[in-house]
C-alpha cells in the first residue's frame, strides 16, 4: 500500500512539474516575443528602462521555471533524492520572490491610474523630442496604438510646443493619423491635424485604448499567475513527500 501511495505521489509529482515546465516555457516565449516584435513594442521597451528590465526579468523567470520544471521531472521518475531537494529549495524560492512581486503590484496598484498618468505626461512630455526617453517612449505608444495623450487631444493643451498655431489646436504629431501605424508611416494629413482639425487626429485617449486592448490579457495573465502559485506550492508538497518516502 506504502509503495503505492509513493508511485502516485512519484506520477503526481512529475505532472506538476511538467506544467512547471511548460509555464517556464510561456514565460520564455512572452518574453522573447516583447522583446523582437516588430510592431511598436520592441521600440517602447528599449526607450524605457523599467519595461526593459521587466522583459529580461521575464526571460530568466522563464529559464528558471523550465529548467526548474525539467529538473522536478527527471527527479521524480528517478527518484533521485538529491535532484528533488534541488528543486524544492529552488521553487521555493521563486515562489516568495513571486509572491513577494504580487504583494508589491497590489501595494503600488495606485501609481497605475489615469490621473497618475496625466499628471506625469503633463509635467515630462516635451512633444517631438526624440532624445527625451520619456518623449519617445509616448509617442511610440501614440503611433502604435492611434491614440493621442492619457484622456485624449486635451491633455497637451497645457504642453509647451513649438508652433505658431494656438495652444488647445496644436497636438503633438504623434498625434495626428497615419497610413499606417509606425514611425515611418505616412500622414493621412498633418497641416490639418496640427491645424486642428478633428478628423485628422486620434481622438481616443491612450488609456482607454490600452486597457480595452489589453483588458482580456491583464486577467488572463493574473489567472496564469494564480494557477502557477498553486501549482509550484502543491509540486513543492509532492516533493517533499516524495523525499521523505525515498529510501
Amino acid at each position: 500500500m506504502e509503495g503505492d501511495c509513493l508511485s502516485c505521489m512519484k506520477y503526481l509529482m512529475f505532472l506538476f512539474n511538467f506544467f512547471i515546465f511548460l509555464g517556464g516555457a510561456c514565460l520564455l516565449g512572452v518574453g522573447i516575443w516583447v522583446i523582437v516584435d516588430p510592431t511598436g513594442f520592441r521600440e517602447i521597451v528599449a526607450a524605457n528602462p523599467l519595461l526593459f528590465t521587466g522583459a529580461y526579468i521575464m526571460l530568466a523567470m522563464g529559464a528558471m521555471l523550465f529548467l526548474l520544471g525539467f529538473l522536478g521531472c527527471c527527479g521524480a521518475i528517478r527518484e533521485n533524492k538529491c535532484l528533488l531537494l534541488f528543486f524544492f529549495m529552488f521553487i521555493l524560492l521563486i515562489f516568495l520572490a513571486e509572491l513577494s512581486a504580487a504583494i508589491l503590484a497590489f501595494i503600488f496598484r495606485e501609481n497605475l491610474t489615469r490621473e497618475f498618468f496625466t499628471k506625469e505626461l503633463k509635467k515630462h512630455y516635451l512633444r517631438n523630442n526624440d532624445t527625451d526617453v520619456f518623449s519617445s517612449t509616448w509617442n511610440s505608444v501614440m503611433i502604435t496604438f492611434a491614440c493621442c495623450g492619457v484622456n485624449g487631444p486635451e491633455d497637451f493643451e497645457t504642453v509647451s510646443h513649438v508652433s505658431h498655431l494656438p495652444l488647445e489646436e496644436a497636438p503633438p504629431e504623434a498625434c495626428c493619423q497615419r497610413h499606417l501605424q509606425t514611425q515611418e508611416g505616412m500622414f493621412v494629413d498633418r497641416d490639418a491635424c496640427l491645424g486642428g482639425v478633428e478628423r485628422f487626429q486620434n481622438r481616443q485617449g491612450c488609456y482607454t485604448v490600452i486597457l480595452n486592448s489589453f483588458e482580456t490579457y491583464v486577467y488572463l495573465a493574473g489567472a496564469l499567475a494564480i494557477g502557477v502559485l498553486a501549482i509550484e506550492l502543491f509540486a513543492m508538497i509532492f516533493a517533499m513527500c516524495l523525499f521523505r518516502g525515498i529510501q
